[in-house]
């Protein structure tokens, strides 16, 4: 299967990817810290695949909006144990992925969050987030442990 198509049978047909676009959330963060990580998880995605974004949007009145990801982003959530393990398992597979400490939310801007991530070795990465996109089955492997967000 194409990655960068959707596969259909039809129009009625719901479209099934063939890839998935996953954000793992620590289930212990504050819903506005579940909000704030995602959204920068899932802005790194589309900065370096840009094969996960869609075509612009356009409404009825001609008035331009930005492109979207082409496919759903499904968020998950799980203990701090299952973060690691699928951290562990994102790069055991070299998936495409973006992280986020607890140390970020000390931070005040972008350069203060790379320095907080370098300071620290891999191994020792407070994770309270991680977004990961590849092959569904790739994904699902990396995801083992994790529950659909509520």
């Amino acid at each position: 299967m194409n990655a960068e198509a959707p596969v259909h049978d039809g129009a009625a047909a719901p479209v099934r990817f063939d890839t998935k676009i996953a954000v793992l959330l620590r289930e212990d963060l504050e819903t506005w810290q579940r909000l704030n990580v995602t959204a920068f998880l899932v802005s790194g995605l589309g900065t370096r695949l840009p094969e996960v974004i869609g075509e612009p949007y356009e409404d009825a009145d001609g008035v331009p909006y930005l492109p979207m990801f082409r496919q759903p982003v499904l968020v998950f959530e799980g203990t701090k144990e299952t973060l690691t393990a699928a951290h562990a398992r994102t790069l055991s597979r070299a998936l495409p992925r973006a992280l986020f400490t607890s140390d970020l939310f000390a931070t005040g801007h972008d350069g203060a969050n790379r320095a907080a991530v370098r300071a620290v070795g891999t191994d020792a990465l407070d994770l309270v987030g991680l977004a990961v996109y590849g092959p569904k089955n790739a994904v699902d492997k990396v995801l083992k442990g994790a529950r659909m967000h509520p």
